[in-house]
């Protein structure tokens, strides 16, 4: 007999098993989120560049600028989340906090105000796009651990989030098709009207889902009732998860061009194909590939219950991969030809959407393994800040190297330009998506896998020391009181280098280190930000294309200025009170 279906995460951790009320309610937000994120990742930039008439390098600059705080937003809300003690539970003041915020900057973003002049332009979208993405984080990463922790299942979680998918599928095919019915409708020139008006109603769609969300699906109690982990030895932990390290580094990987086909897709119809009506012809591709997409979850869905979930992963990237490739080949006119392309990619369109999150829960059990804890919006921050960081130069510089080979908006555009958006759209992310292919392959965690370490787990609550599948060392049970955890994660605010040097050269080198690294973060950010402010004449003139990579690099070195200012108190503690020298030394035989 069948194990029953259940509502609450209490119950799913016992049997497994989620009802479809659950399922539903959880993927529904994922519906009306996705038919925001198309307005933002496909029409934004040329709404921008030729309807606001704000200069496209801006737009570039404005977005990495936006994209590059999120590296500090993620893992805090990561980490606050799953810190946060209420009678609501650890997600679901955040996301209902963040989600009308977002609701409501997601219509500003789209509704500037007629007459602004260039440099205004830029401000309006540089504010409203930063809010609309901080207010986002508030919720979006509490969301995904949300779904993380509702059933430890390996086989459920491939529903769980297939079902999500479904949703998201069917969102980005309406908000596919809604500016090119609605351009239909009221005829060319009305596109401030038209994006003004579809913002508001799906940030309004967005709030009814989600409200049906926070009342349907429960919070798994027990994992709130555990202690939390101090930030940067968290971070570090982390890092040494294996699987997590797979996974983390094939995303940084995949998304370094992984917004080019978005953000170029309307050029690419407009300049390249160059049919009659481009607003018209990029929602029809868009919606082939999204509505094929939709059409192949349930074959994805099979694979991954009968093969495995990397398996079902590696297939759908490599029909990925061939068919960018083919996108390289259109021209004008092309467009049965490019629509055929289009149904190609779109097979595997929605894969990954439930495969990663699916597989991320399963390296969260292993975490859980090896630590005690349930760290999920820690890890899912990760996977958020980390290819959202790298995927700036994606968004980002395809516009710039636009605006410098000669782009000039509404106008028939030379050679160079053409084969600038070809490339960037099709063999450029075909080669990152090949490498990211190579490193998930060697992926651990197989359903069997995954039971072995469930059974650890439980094993573990039983006070058993076990053996850790992966490594095959012995594990023993974890002490769980909020102070044994600050204490036995102190020495990892170090590196493993710094702890060596501790040893041969005493604690006081390791003061030094982290003084020095402190200090080199602060000099990339100052000297990052100088060269991104240099490439600028005017708000109204397009920056130097070094300007978006110097905007990069200074948010990645103001991240790690903070992360290492968190480490100077810790390493004065090294000094005065710290560990012993056997102490660390055991540390560094447990660590490798």
């Amino acid at each position: 007999m069948s194990a029953p279906a259940l509502d609450t995460p209490a119950e799913a951790a016992a049997h497994g098993k989620l009802s479809w009320g659950v399922k539903l309610a959880f993927g529904g937000p994922g519906l009306a989120g996705a038919a925001m994120a198309i307005p933002i990742g496909i029409f934004m930039p040329v709404f921008y560049s030729d309807v606001v008439l704000a200069p496209l390098g801006m737009i570039a600059l404005a977005t990495a600028m936006a994209r590059a705080f999120d590296a500090l937003t993620d893992p805090a809300v990561g980490w606050l989340s799953d810190k946060t003690r209420s009678r609501w539970g650890r997600r679901k003041p955040w996301i209902a906090t963040g989600t009308p915020l977002a609701a409501v900057f997601f219509w500003l973003l789209f509704s500037p105000p007629e007459g602004l002049a260039p440099s205004a332009a830029v401000l309006w979208f540089g504010a409203t796009f930063s809010l609309f993405f901080l207010f986002q984080t508030c919720e979006g990463v509490p969301l995904a651990a949300l779904g993380a922790e509702l059933t430890p299942d390996y086989g459920e979680r491939n529903s769980v989030f297939g079902v999500r998918a479904l949703f998201i599928a069917l969102g980005t095919m309406v908000a596919a098709v809604v500016p090119a019915i609605l351009t239909e409708l009221l005829g060319p020139g009305r596109d401030r009207e038209i994006f003004s008006g579809m913002s508001a109603a799906y940030g309004v769609v967005w709030l009814a889902l989600m409200g049906i969300m926070l009342l349907v699906v429960s919070e798994h109690r027990e994992y709130a009732e555990r202690p939390s982990n101090p930030l940067v030895p968290g971070v570090r932990r982390a890092l040494r998860n294996r699987p997590f390290a797979i996974l983390l580094l094939a995303s940084i990987v995949g998304a370094i061009p992984g917004a080019v086909p978005a953000v170029l897709m309307p050029y690419f119809v407009g300049y390249v194909l160059q049919p009659e009506e481009p607003v018209v012809w990029t929602g029809t591709f868009l919606f082939i590939y999204l509505a094929t997409g939709l059409l192949f979850v349930p074959l994805w869905l099979w694979i991954a219950q009968r093969f495995g979930k990397l398996r079902a992963f590696v297939s759908a990237a490599f029909v990925g991969v061939a068919a960018s490739l083919l996108y390289f080949f259109a021209g004008p006119g092309d467009l049965a030809w490019a629509g055929a392309v289009y149904f190609a990619s779109g097979t595997q369109a929605m894969a990954g959407t439930f495969l990663i999150p699916a597989m991320a829960a399963d390296v969260i059990d292993y975490d859980e393994l090896r630590t005690g804890l349930r760290r999920e919006a820690q890890f899912t921050s990760f996977w958020s800040v980390i290819p959202k960081l790298v995927s700036i130069p994606g968004y980002s510089i395809p516009l710039a190297v636009l605006a410098g080979v000669g782009y000039v908006p509404n106008e028939v555009q030379t050679a160079e330009v053409q084969f600038t958006i070809r490339f960037l759209y099709s063999l450029f992310p075909a080669a990152f998506f090949v490498a990211a292919l190579v490193i998930v392959s060697r992926y651990p965690i197989s359903e069997a896998i995954h039971g072995q370490i469930r059974d650890g787990i439980a094993a573990h609550a039983r006070g058993e020391t076990v053996t850790d599948p992966l490594t095959g060392h012995a594990l023993p049970p974890h002490r769980l009181s909020q102070r044994e955890i600050e204490e036995s994660w102190f020495l990892d605010y170090f590196s493993v280098g710094e702890l060596r040097s501790a040893v041969a050269d005493g604690p006081q080198t390791v003061v030094r280190k982290v003084r020095v690294a402190t200090c080199v973060s602060v000099v990339v950010c100052v000297v990052a930000t100088l060269l991104a402010a240099a490439g600028v004449e005017s708000f109204a003139v397009d920056p130097h294309p070094l300007s978006v990579v110097g905007v990069v690099v200074a948010g990645l070195g103001f991240t790690a200025v903070v992360f290492h200012a968190l480490r100077l108190t810790p390493a004065r503690r090294l000094v005065e009170a710290g560990p012993s020298r056997e102490a660390i030394e055991a540390h560094l035989a447990e660590t490798g």
